[in-house]
């Protein structure tokens, strides 16, 4: 799917740029796709089976590079200092709505520095207990307890200024309770250590405690997605539960250097939205307990604006670590 030399000099002049997309149609050779995380994450997860797609129907090979270091924020650095013409993209996620304050040496900002082009897929969280270490059966009976206890009941996160860490101030802000944050290096430590009695809660992403929760070793709260979700279809959302507006969720999404021409963010759009259609795709996004982000480039756009706003004002309120 070549962009045809007269579109792509439309785009270049609304954009006000010039340069090599004015010599030949794009793309003419294989885009680089950064991953700013070390390889085998869930980025490379989502990333991959996308890029594969999207490579055949724009008909040149899209290759997925991982460049790791700062929270992800030396990856998205060079993207975004990348020429805006089409052939370097960053592989984005939430953690990178507020990274400018936790590592402002880097000097990267996501919403000022790239253009977002598509969404792949959300992994909500849940709120999670041990029924036998903190016996509530609700979100309702979480609150009442928190608030009849203050500082008495701990959540688990996977560390310092993660998103489930940023979840957990956002629940005591909205919900107005006194919990105890305990930060974990890693998800799955977090998981094991509440499994075992150690702690009496935490939020994790919903596909790694289904099978807890099925075999009635842990107890899901609440999900916070706008829907219930298919895997434990009995759980009902924050919203459902009695606390409003509580979404989150570890995303993951395309983006690209600010000034790159409006038809090539079109093209890479729709391509990856076309494979989000796929049902093998389809399938591996349920496997993970993911949504697939299926909207329209300027609903992407919003959505990312309101997420750098949510996550950064939640952020500026914690002392987070600058490693």
């Amino acid at each position: 799917m070549k962009i045809s030399r007269r579109a792509t000099l439309g785009g270049l002049l609304a954009a006000g740029g010039s340069g090599p997309l004015r010599a030949a149609d794009w793309p003419s050779r294989p885009l680089d796709w950064i991953v700013p995380f070390p390889p085998g994450g869930s980025n490379d997860t989502f990333a991959r089976p996308i890029a594969a797609v999207v490579g055949q129907r724009i008909g040149e090979p899209v290759v997925v590079g991982n460049r790791g270091g700062a929270g992800g924020t030396i990856g998205a650095a060079s993207v975004a200092r990348a020429a805006p013409n089409g052939y370097t993209m960053l592989v984005g996620n939430t953690g990178l709505t507020y990274a400018p304050l936790v590592y402002p040496a880097v000097r990267f900002d996501l919403a000022r520095d790239l253009a977002p082009i598509s969404g792949f897929a959300g992994v909500p969280v849940a709120l999670v207990v041990n029924p036998a270490k903190l016996d509530v059966k609700d979100f309702a009976a979480f609150v009442a307890a928190a608030r009849k206890s203050p500082g008495a009941i701990n959540v688990g996160s996977s560390g310092l200024g993660t998103i489930p860490h940023l979840a957990i101030e956002l629940l005591r802000k909205r919900a107005g309770i006194d919990i105890v944050h305990i930060p974990y290096r890693g998800g799955g430590p977090a998981l094991q250590d509440m499994l075992n009695g150690q702690i009496d809660s935490t939020f994790q992403p919903l596909s790694t405690v289904v099978s807890y929760v099925q075999a009635g070793r842990l107890r899901a709260l609440a999900v916070a997605s706008a829907e219930r979700e298919k895997l434990l279809p009995d759980v009902p959302t924050f919203e459902e539960a009695g606390l409003a507006d509580f979404r989150v969720s570890t995303w993951y999404g395309l983006f690209a250097p600010k000034a790159t021409p409006a038809p090539i963010l079109d093209t890479l759009h729709d391509s990856v939205q076309a494979a989000l259609g796929q049902a093998d795709i389809r399938r591996l996004w349920a496997d993970q307990g993911a949504r697939a982000m299926v909207e329209s480039r300027p609903a992407f756009t919003a959505f990312v604006a309101r997420e750098v706003k949510l996550w950064s004002d939640v952020a500026r309120t914690l002392s987070l670590p600058m490693e």
